[in-house]
């Protein structure tokens, strides 16, 4: 039988918050606004962005079964030919990054859409354009019932509302995104979260849909000003937890979720924020170490800044990023790769690659 739940907030019963759930939300935002000036502090917060957008990317396809990595990502991007397609897996991850870019852009562009159904629609259409799902409507709410788990609706774990109940049910969740209640933002954006996973309103594609939402009101709640927590790694790494503490609130444990989503955010923020300060001082490491050797040089201590936004190269696209001759670049590239800065991976006489291995090391910890 369909499961079609009551309209948000909570109300039977209400959502409760107590002096200790109150203090995890304290606990949440007090590691976000830990990230965002972490962010503020360093030179360049495009770094950070490039790469933790990036590794969301990743990881919230890997919960629906996609292989490739952060590595994989940065290694087509480093050698993309124009005509070149993807594969599949990394075709999904790709769509990612258009489908964020193009939603942070029609929230921040006067006049662009706010966060609405039509907004999502958009976004999921570029979430599963060419890729796996694609067969599947992407950009239209479904109008035939789906279901998780088993075979058929009879057997299944679980059965969200009928395609007629859409309608309704997607408006009074785009209503309460814009309306006002006394429960913390945080609170409200994992209360949305979780009945958007509910209503399940796409044949395929809902959770990658769902978690970017996670991130697109964050933003919007003003709680980062950039896309900056990868908070599917908590969801992966507690994966059988996740769909669990989504399944229960449909029998009314709110608290259970709650506390859940929390826990994630002040947990992966934290982490984050580790992450920033050990990135950042890895590249200012490096660029002491530059500075002081005797081959040092202009060109090698420009490559070396384009790194982080750069950490997978070949010798043509340093080339193109230093808008430099090709001998230029060479030299740049034996430079860091004979101070262990850049390391070349594919064993070939031509057409090599150079990771900023360290950096890499650090920026997938947790990734598997």
């Amino acid at each position: 039988m369909a499961f079609v739940p009551h309209p948000l907030p909570p109300s039977e019963p209400p959502l409760q918050l107590p002096p200790e759930r109150l203090a995890r939300v304290a606990e949440a935002e007090k590691a976000l606004a830990q990230l965002e000036l972490a962010a503020e502090l360093v030179p360049s917060v495009e770094w950070f962005l490039y790469a933790f957008v990036r590794k969301e990317a990743v990881l919230s396809s890997r919960i629906e079964g996609t292989q490739a990595s952060l590595v994989d990502l940065l290694s087509f991007e480093a050698n993309q030919d124009p005509e070149a397609s993807p594969s599949d897996d990394l075709g999904e991850v790709c769509n990612y990054l258009e489908a964020i870019a193009f939603a942070r852009e029609e929230l921040q562009r006067e006049g662009g859409l706010p966060i609405s159904t039509r907004l999502i629609n958009e976004v999921h259409r570029r979430l599963m354009t060419g890729a796996r799902g694609a067969n599947k409507r992407p950009g239209e709410v479904r109008q035939s019932q789906n279901w998780i788990g088993g075979t058929r609706p009879g057997n299944a774990v679980f059965v969200p509302p009928p395609p007629e109940a859409l309608p309704e049910l997607l408006s009074d969740l785009e209503r309460y995104v814009h309306s006002d209640d006394d429960l913390p933002s945080l609170v409200r954006i994992g209360l949305i979260h979780a009945q958007f996973e509910t209503l399940h309103p796409y044949l395929d594609g809902n959770g990658r849909t769902g978690r970017m939402l996670i991130t697109l009101l964050l933003e919007d709640r003003g709680l980062l000003s950039q896309p900056l927590l990868y908070l599917s790694l908590y969801f992966m790494r507690h994966r059988q937890e996740y769909y669990r503490r989504l399944d229960s609130i449909r029998v009314g444990d709110w608290e259970g979720w709650t506390d859940f989503f929390l826990e994630g955010v002040a947990t992966i923020a934290t982490e984050s924020v580790a992450t920033a300060r050990e990135l950042y001082a890895l590249v200012n490491a490096d660029r002491t170490r530059v500075l002081a050797a005797d081959t040092s040089s202009v060109m090698g201590l420009r490559l070396l800044e384009q790194l982080p936004q750069h950490p997978v190269v070949s010798a043509g696209r340093v080339t193109r990023l230093l808008d430099t001759s090709a001998p230029t670049a060479h030299k740049a590239i034996e430079l860091l790769e004979g101070l262990g800065v850049l390391r070349e991976v594919t064993g070939r006489r031509r057409d090599r690659t150079y990771r900023y291995e360290a950096y890499l090391d650090r920026l997938g910890a947790g990734e598997e």
